[in-house]
């Protein structure tokens, strides 16, 4: 199936009144993925391996369902193999409810998986819905929260004990207030490094699609 047609399935099944809607794209040859990135540049895709994330919206900012077609296609026109997956979208379809963990007992959980010596973590919080972002950045903004790539979200640095990031007690007072306003989420950290000690500078800087975070 195309891509285009996988699409036209997804959009088929979306809710009448669906305001934007989160995809990724998992490309099947690895060597193809810069190319699928680059044709689909106007989208500001994030890339994670072979996945490709971006966003299309009915109203407000982003890329509309037909301005999303049309660069699909293109991925089709080139022979751009991949399948795509609907992550989430503001007006979902009903499901049982489910029980899911707060920010805050998620922030707890990840840093229990981390080694007792880790010392800076590149992290990113994906929230469910645009219509969270601004508010959410404000009650992210004492740990210095970024917009990076096709992500409904923010990226964050965490330094424990010295250098450029957020404390780890902080972090979790964010994501508390995120909690409090019921503005859900899914954390990750996307890069970890153990006892670093910087000499005359703020700490590591991580390369992340050609510029330094």
């Amino acid at each position: 199936m195309s891509v285009v047609e996988q699409w036209e399935r997804i959009a088929g099944g979306l809710p009448e009144g669906w305001g934007d809607a989160r995809l990724a794209l998992t490309v099947e040859d690895e060597a193809q993925v810069d190319r699928a990135a680059a044709l689909l540049g106007p989208l500001n895709p994030g890339r994670r391996s072979r996945e490709l994330r971006f966003f299309t919206a009915r109203r407000g900012a982003g890329f509309g369902p037909d301005q999303l077609r049309r660069l699909l296609q293109r991925l089709d026109e080139e022979g751009i193999r991949g399948t795509l997956e609907l992550l989430a979208s503001d007006a979902p379809a009903a499901a049982p409810a489910v029980s899911r963990p707060s920010l805050a007992a998620s922030w707890d959980g990840l840093l229990a998986s981390l080694p007792d010596d880790w010392s800076d973590l590149y992290c990113e919080l994906e929230l469910t819905s645009t219509d969270h972002l601004e508010r959410a950045a404000l009650l992210m903004a004492p740990i210095n929260p970024a917009r990076y790539g096709g992500t409904v979200g923010f990226r964050f640095r965490v330094a424990r004990l010295r250098g450029y990031g957020a404390s780890a007690g902080m972090v979790r007072r964010c994501l508390e207030r995120l909690d409090e306003e019921g503005i859900p989420g899914r954390l990750v950290v996307l890069h970890a490094l153990s006892d670093t000690r910087p000499v005359a500078t703020q700490g590591p800087v991580w390369r992340v699609g050609g510029r330094s975070v």
